[in-house]
């Protein structure tokens, strides 16, 4: 089945890829594997949700924001491959809970991406992964999650020309750096 139809299954529609928050991508790709940037809990136009789990957020409230953070890096997945049946597997999740010291249920909690990942992509969204508590996450959001994808076939044009820019930045510099160490060449006169 595809992966778009599964998401309409689901009674998923997602939203746009969130820019990034600072200096950096949503997503890196080296070979056929695509580095997503940590994405927090967030619908546009509404308020950011904010607060720790143990104190200001249950664990079930928590669950729900771990599957919202899912949601929008699947909305990443998508911008940066153009089509999410290229997903050929997740392959590592690393789940942030902004939590109190005493906070135990980092799992759990983590278990809202987790669950919504099996669910839209099958067998290919079972993942290994690392769910920890954090004393704090930017802007006092309750979780803040990472992903590592292996696709197949190439990626989207936007994402090959984005990996194409600072490679052709490089090439520049060095070029005009070769020229200048080179000595000037001569003619040689030839010996008969």
């Amino acid at each position: 089945m595809k992966t778009e139809q599964r998401l309409k299954e689901l009674g998923i529609e997602l939203a746009k890829a969130t820019s990034p928050m600072a200096n950096y991508v949503n997503a890196v790709r080296t070979g056929n594997l695509l580095y997503l940037a940590g994405k927090g809990p967030g619908l546009p136009g509404k308020p950011l949700p904010v607060g720790k789990v143990g104190r200001d957020l249950t664990v079930e409230q928590a669950y729900e924001h771990a599957r919202e953070t899912g949601l929008s890096l699947i909305a990443v997945m998508k911008a940066e491959l153009g089509d999410l049946d290229k997903v050929k597997r997740i392959v590592k999740v690393l789940g942030m809970v902004n939590a109190t010291p005493e906070f135990g249920n980092q799992p759990e909690v983590i278990n809202g991406c987790s669950d919504l990942f099996v669910e839209v992509f099958g067998d290919r969204g079972r993942h290994a992964r690392s769910a920890v508590g954090m004393g704090s996450l930017p802007r006092g959001i309750p979780v803040e999650i990472e992903v590592i994808v292996e696709f197949e076939g190439d990626a989207a044009p936007a994402l090959r020309a984005a990996a194409a820019k600072p490679a052709a930045k490089k090439a520049a510099p060095k070029a005009k750096a070769a020229a200048k160490k080179a000595p000037p060449k001569t003619a040689k006169k030839k010996k008969r």
